[in-house]
């Protein structure tokens, strides 16, 4: 899933600026400004403390207490009203660029080829999209604030310290060289501790998806305890993990603690010899007092955004890592024009390889435009991959695919895709209303077209069945509906898309003799005057196709009607003959051997109680 792809803090920073941070420049000059603003109210009311104590507790003049009361309650004043306002920018341009990166980064991903979907599970992708960008999200503000406010109101206090007496200040930070190299081992500690934390918590969400996706099966099969156990294993990893990232992040703020605790220690050992001495005023010794604590809470914080950027960095290499993966199906530059008639599909001698495995082996096939071609063979012959060649779901190795004499990677890849309605076993609907999941985002479509669709799909012999008709939500991946229901409704979804070009997947391989008949009349009121190219293992339903090719292991064997492909003889008349004998339809279950010209006739194959008992008693 993860290549383990590392960058530099830098990089991570340049990229950030770039792409998100850059275009909120106005807004993010305001909040610095006002964080300067804030910031600088802590040095203001340090050195508000020296004519406090000198002027007023010491020498009692009564009108600077008037004085400092005023200034104290408007510098406070001006920190309410700079705080809220810098909150509030800050805010904005921290959602607006985790939006901006979460919107770039689905898009992203969902312009990669099937390829990448088949080694990045739907959870490790939702967890980079949700709590990865998040966790980027909540560090923004408080980096820019840490850059801004906190910064600034450090080096203000210093200021204030370093005037009130230089020897002073230097004995405040003599603690500091010593947390240097600790500091950075710390960094680097959190750093990998949160890469580890990113990565189990994809592998959290990968088996979430997981489960709630094959809820059904894990019930039938009393999976509940092994799948639970699995969560738990994961859990306690990731827990540990987080907890060892704490532990790090906060090691840094505590170092600070230390290094403050050292540096007060020697002022006062030095500082308060002086003041007894009378070398320096109460009032000076206050000054820097205050002014060196409120540098305490700007330095731990600026400490623990240190951990914290660290904690966004392990995300942001996960998000970048995606970003940057290369696109391998992309449109040409000077695409050609999709063709919308005579679509005829030629594949020439096409090779596709999976690393080492070769998938299809020089595969050449014509599919007459305005004509239903079906494949058919053993299950692993090719059938399927052919589907995703030409909608560009993939690319061959090898040789060209072209609709209408256009090769696919000649156009864009949108425009491709609008040549083809697909309808496969898997009828996916979204879970949102009826009428979304066919119109899906068209708002050209009229009250009369959509009905005809309805009418033509048989969707509308259901439909009063709804409690809300069209506006019923169907449910996760169309749930609240039947298998043959879903097909319909997918069915009219393809008649709404008029393409010229029908690919049938198993279109009604999972359906029930009475929705198959249903589902199958509809799919004949589809098909007609389009390229129809259809996958089927039930013979019954491809034997008036126009032209049927025997595929196996990657390679077209046989070509012609059904008729023509009987009286040859070869793989198609065996798998024929395993499916019917006297006029009946073999079960779907004992077809497992496909395309095997030696297979024996099913009344010659053990039945169930026979393998039974050879399992256990031998022959």
């Amino acid at each position: 899933m993860s290549s383990g792809q590392t960058y530099t803090s830098g990089e991570l920073m340049r990229w950030l600026w770039r792409d998100y941070l850059r275009r909120h420049l106005g807004k993010l000059g305001l909040a610095v400004f006002f964080m300067v603003i804030e910031g600088s109210t802590l040095g203001a009311m340090a050195k508000l403390m020296e004519p406090m104590f000198d002027r007023v507790f010491v020498a009692g003049q009564q009108s600077w207490l008037l004085i400092v009361g005023f200034v104290l309650m408007g510098i406070f004043v001006l920190r309410a009203i700079s705080g809220v306002a810098q909150k509030v920018l800050l805010t904005r341009i921290a959602q607006r660029s985790a939006a901006d990166m979460r919107i770039d980064l689905l898009d992203r991903m969902m312009q990669q080829d099937g390829a990448f979907h088949q080694t990045h599970p739907p959870g490790f992708l939702v967890q980079r999209v949700q709590s990865d960008v998040n966790a980027v999200g909540n560090v923004w503000r408080a980096i820019i604030t840490g850059a801004g406010r906190d910064f600034i109101g450090l080096l203000v206090l210093l200021g204030v310290a370093i005037s009130i007496d230089p020897v002073w200040a230097l004995l405040a930070c003599i603690g500091i060289p010593v947390m240097v190299l600790p500091a950075a081992f710390a960094q680097r500690f959190v750093r990998k501790r949160a890469r580890e934390a990113r990565d189990l918590g994809a592998s959290l969400s990968t088996r979430l998806d997981e489960v709630f996706h094959g809820i059904v099966q894990i019930k039938l099969n009393a999976l509940e305890n092994y799948q639970a156990r699995q969560y738990r294993d994961i859990t306690k990893q990731f827990v540990s993990t987080e907890v060892r990232t704490a532990f790090g992040s906060s090691a840094i703020p505590a170092m600070i603690d230390i290094i403050s605790g050292i540096g007060f220690m020697a002022v006062i050992l030095y500082g308060g010899s002086e003041i007894i001495s009378g070398d320096k005023t109460i009032g000076e010794f206050m000054t820097f007092f205050t002014a060196m604590g409120f540098t305490f809470n700007p330095l731990r914080r600026l400490g623990a955004i240190s951990g914290q950027w660290q904690v966004a960095a392990a995300a942001l290499e996960r998000i970048k890592e995606l970003m940057d993966a290369p696109l391998r199906l992309t449109s040409p530059d000077a695409p050609k024009a999709a063709p919308r008639v005579d679509a005829d599909i030629t594949l020439e001698d096409v090779t596709l390889s999976f690393g080492d495995t070769e998938v299809l082996h020089g595969l050449s096939l014509t599919a007459e435009a305005g004509q239903t071609t079906a494949l058919v063979g053993a299950s692993g012959a090719g059938k399927s991959t052919i589907f995703n060649l030409l909608t560009r779901l993939l690319d061959p190795t090898n040789g060209h695919v072209r609709i209408g004499g256009v090769a696919t990677t000649e156009m864009a890849i949108p425009d491709l895709r609008t040549l083809f309605s697909v309808v496969s076993q898997e009828a996916l609907l979204f879970d949102e209303t009826l009428r979304e999941n066919i119109v899906l985002g068209r708002t050209d479509v009229s009250d009369e077209r959509l009905k005809q669709v309805l009418d033509a799909a048989f969707v509308s012999d259901f439909l009063p069945q709804l409690e809300n008709g069209l506006d019923t939500h169907v449910g996760p991946r169309g749930s609240a509906l039947s298998g043959g229901q879903r097909q319909r409704v997918v069915i009219a979804r393809a008649l709404l898309r008029d393409t010229p070009v029908l690919l049938l997947d198993e279109a009604t391989s999972a359906l029930d003799a009475q929705s198959e008949q249903v589902v199958q009349d509809a799919l004949d009121r589809l098909s007609e005057g389009r390229t129809t190219l259809v996958i089927a293992h039930r013979l019954s339903t491809i034997r008036n196709a126009d032209k049927i090719i025997v595929m196996d292991r990657g390679r077209a064997v046989d070509q012609g009607t059904h008729e023509e492909l009987l009286a040859r003889g070869g793989i198609y008349a065996d798998l024929y003959r395993l499916q019917f004998r006297d006029g009946k339809m073999v079960s779907d279950r004992r077809r497992g051997i496909l395309g095997r010209r030696d297979a024996p006739l099913p009344e010659q194959q053990p039945n169930l109680l026979q393998r039974i008992g050879q399992h256990f008693f031998g022959n």
